[in-house]
């Protein structure tokens, strides 16, 4: 067991090894910075459970590694952030659409083309199903591209591409009739 009263003298020295190598894994010196000082946190909490004559410096960059490990499935699992004056330019555009102005063209043809019926069929499928329904025909990734974005097969991405555009065709296909672009087939 350490003592945590030598804590600063015993790891003092891997500080710029441990500095440097955060900076490899952030490449900004405010994250590496950051993240060098978590890590001396949790190895002073965790000082006392350390056996001394062990490799300490081995120790610290495991705790680093596994800080950085976290900190990354933390922050891939949250929404994305947005500046603010980013969030000012999407309200001015907004703005400019609400005036009457049509933004651009693109956005004015899209408003006609895109259907609510098939925007509400889409929403509708499963998240299985919906994700490489939208990454192949809206996106236009190819199925080994989105089995790498999805990391599953490649051959559940072709089940399931073939299973949500079912579902999307029979969700459709009742719109169709209603709005006779399709007509019954008499028996």
């Amino acid at each position: 067991m350490a003592d945590q009263a030598t804590f600063t003298e015993d790891t003092e020295p891997f500080m710029g090894a441990l500095f440097g190598t955060a900076m490899r894994l952030t490449s900004n010196r405010a994250d590496a910075e950051d993240l060098v000082q978590e890590t001396y946190l949790k190895a002073f909490r965790a000082y006392a459970s350390f056996k001394e004559g062990t490799n300490l410096r081995a120790w610290l960059f495991r705790i680093l590694t596994n800080t950085h490990i976290n900190r990354y499935r933390t922050k891939s699992r949250r929404p994305q952030e947005t500046e603010l004056d980013d969030v000012d330019n999407l309200y001015l555009y907004q703005r400019v659409g609400d005036a009457g102005i049509s933004p651009s063209a693109e956005d004015d043809l899209m408003k006609h083309l895109t259907e609510p019926a098939v925007t509400d069929a889409v929403a509708a499928l499963p998240d299985h199903y919906r994700m490489p329904v939208l990454l192949a025909d809206v996106e236009g990734f190819a199925y080994k591209e989105i089995a790498e974005i999805l990391d599953i097969p490649i051959g559940t991405v072709m089940s399931r591409l073939h299973r949500g555009r079912n579902a999307l065709q029979k969700a459709l296909y009742d719109v169709a009739l209603e709005r006779g672009i399709v007509s019954v087939a008499a028996e």
